[in-house]
């Protein structure tokens, strides 16, 4: 099923050093959703922004007054109208994913495809809070990067490609 993703750029420095940074972040979340079995169409807007920005989404958001990887806003259900599903916002912060795929020794193209997948799966309803729900979310978000020949997120020896 085709889905809506619609994708904002606010800081330049994502299309610098990915210049196909809405292409890679659109094809994790279509993955994950389609992985969701969803029964319409769904849309989702993804934001790729500096770490300022993050910060204060996370701060006003959450209450935490730092900069993240990815963030994750699932809609109300008084967002859906028949045939279409507002599944929610995601944001990535372009700092803090350049510093941990470099830091982790992934390509950055590996890594946000990673929090794209990530980012979706929140919106379809997983979370990670407890141990049995993490290992859910790990053991699906490696389902569906192997299903788009991208490596394990989580394995030891990363693919630095």
């Amino acid at each position: 099923m085709d889905h809506l993703i619609d994708i904002e750029i606010e800081d330049a420095r994502w299309l610098e050093a990915l210049p196909d940074a809405a292409a890679i972040v659109e094809t994790g979340v279509t993955a994950a959703l389609n992985a969701g079995d969803l029964p319409e169409q769904a849309d989702v807007v993804v934001l790729l922004c500096d770490d300022a920005e993050m910060r204060a989404l996370n701060r006003d958001y959450r209450s935490k007054d730092k900069a993240t990887n990815v963030l994750s806003f699932p809609a109300p259900k008084s967002m859906r109208a028949p045939g279409m599903t507002h599944l929610g916002d995601i944001a990535l912060g372009y700092e803090t994913c350049a510093r941990e795929a470099a830091e982790q020794g992934k390509s950055l193209k590996n890594h946000i495809l990673h929090l794209s997948v990530h980012g979706a799966l929140h919106l379809l309803g997983y979370d990670h809070v407890r141990d049995d729900e993490a290992e859910e979310m790990e053991a699906l978000e490696r389902a569906i990067l192997k299903g788009l020949n991208a490596p394990d997120p989580y394995a030891e020896d990363q693919d630095a490609r």
